[in-house]
């Protein structure tokens, strides 16, 4: 059966932290769905190749992302498949390699070896094509030699647990590690998410690549994000257009230079958004709490990438069938249980494809209140009357009620008032 993080799966957070025991964390097992999910799409566009593909799970703990790659990818995929689990804890090495021996994939394909060792060592060893920094904290000691060994073409995720620091609750942790700021206000996952991918672009460009985001995510106590990265001098040069500031509460002037730049949508001044990206070379005070950055301002997904995200794609590859004589001794319910938590873990991702080049991200809760509304519009309703208006609009994958648009903020404001009841 494949059943992984299901087995594991009886409480929320980390089962050990100390470090002779094997880590488990059960609270990431949606973002290990959306590995396997996402390395299955890119296997197929044929991005990293027709060839054998070396993958390295470079803080694996339990292991448990790289044996589901193999154990729930189909086998002519698996079977590309070279996939090295490394850590510092021998431990969890011999439990992961164990029970790989124990529960192999079905098909039996793929190839799964350990290493043990520091990861910013270890991963310099040849080129790769998959790698995957799951720290404990913050990616940023990592990035440096994970960017350094990827093959020309390559995919890197990276997730970050940091996320006091990188949503502003602890700003000189924010500036120590990551070099900018952030205002805690309702988008500052989202900022915190694009300050990370600034950080994983600038490093990238020192070394002559270039990153693409195809998927970015906040989900409960980490961000994560997964990007192509291209070995280009040419496209690295321009960097810059990426970078930039995201700006609350703007003013005339800052509403009108984030249009002038194509980061705004134009609009007319009689209402002015909740909040703009500026491009980088605008200046701005280290003093004004309003401003979050130095962030990535371009598009944070790919809706080719993203539009694979369906819930047919997911129960058929992540979920298992009821069966009565199994390993854990489940009950139906217990199958349906898990169900729900796969799907849960990709909901709106779909969606928010046809939205993923959209910079424009509304809370509706504080929209409402930006507007002096009466109650917070339904995000449904808004992004049907915006698509009535002939613009793009979708729920996001966010953990507040939200949406992503390209409509004009005098556009979202009509929508705004016409979604009010009548008084």
């Amino acid at each position: 059966m494949r059943l992984t993080d299901q087995v594991l799966d009886n409480s929320l957070g980390p089962a050990a932290k100390d470090f002779e025991k094997v880590f488990y964390n059960s609270a990431m097992a949606g973002s290990r769905t959306r590995s396997v999910i996402l390395m299955k799409h890119i296997i197929e566009s044929g991005y990293l190749g027709n060839s054998e593909i070396y993958a390295i799970d470079g803080l694996a703990a339990s292991g448990l992302r790289a044996r589901r790659w193999l154990n729930e990818l189909p086998s002519d995929y698996a079977e590309r498949l070279r996939v090295t689990i490394c850590d510092l804890n021998a431990n969890s090495l011999e439990w992961a390699m164990m029970n790989h021996k124990q529960f192999p994939p079905e098909h039996g394909q793929g190839i799964l070896t350990a290493r043990q060792g520091d990861l910013r060592t270890a991963v310099l060893d040849q080129g790769w094509h998959w790698v995957d920094v799951d720290p404990f904290g913050s990616p940023m000691p990592f990035l440096d030699t994970a960017i350094q060994s990827l093959a020309r073409r390559a995919i890197l995720e990276v997730s970050a647990t940091d996320t006091a620091a990188l949503t502003g609750s602890s700003r000189t942790a924010l500036l120590r590690r990551y070099g900018a700021r952030v205002k805690t206000d309702g988008l500052a996952h989202d900022s915190g998410m694009r300050v990370l991918l600034a950080c994983i672009a600038r490093n990238a460009a020192r070394h002559d690549r270039c990153i693409q985001p195809i998927m970015s995510i906040w989900d409960s106590h980490h961000l994560r994000v997964s990007m192509k990265v291209i070995k280009s001098v040419e496209i690295s040069n321009k960097l810059e257009e990426n970078l930039g500031w995201r700006i609350s509460e703007p003013n005339k002037e800052e509403t009108q230079a984030s249009i002038d730049a194509k980061l705004t949508p134009p609009s007319s001044m009689e209402s002015l958004p909740m909040h703009c990206f500026l491009p980088l070379s605008y200046s701005v005070s280290r003093k004004d709490k309003r401003v979050s950055g130095p962030l990535w301002v371009g598009p944070i997904g790919d809706s080719e990438v993203m539009s694979s995200f369906t819930e047919e794609q997911a129960i058929s590859m992540c979920t298992k069938k009821f069966e009565k004589d199994n390993l854990l001794s489940w009950v139906e319910r217990d199958f349906e249980l898990q169900k729900r938590k796969v799907l849960r873990s990709i909901r709106y991702i779909e969606q928010e494809a046809e939205v993923a080049d959209c910079g424009n991200l509304i809370l509706t809760d504080d929209l409402a209140s930006w507007l002096n509304q009466g109650s917070p519009p339904s995000p449904n309703k808004m992004i049907e009357l915006i698509k009535e208006k002939g613009f793009k609009a979708a729920r996001s994958h966010y953990s507040k009620p939200s949406f992503r648009t390209d409509a004009p903020w005098d556009i979202i404001v009509e929508c705004l008032n016409k979604s009010q009841p009548p008084i």
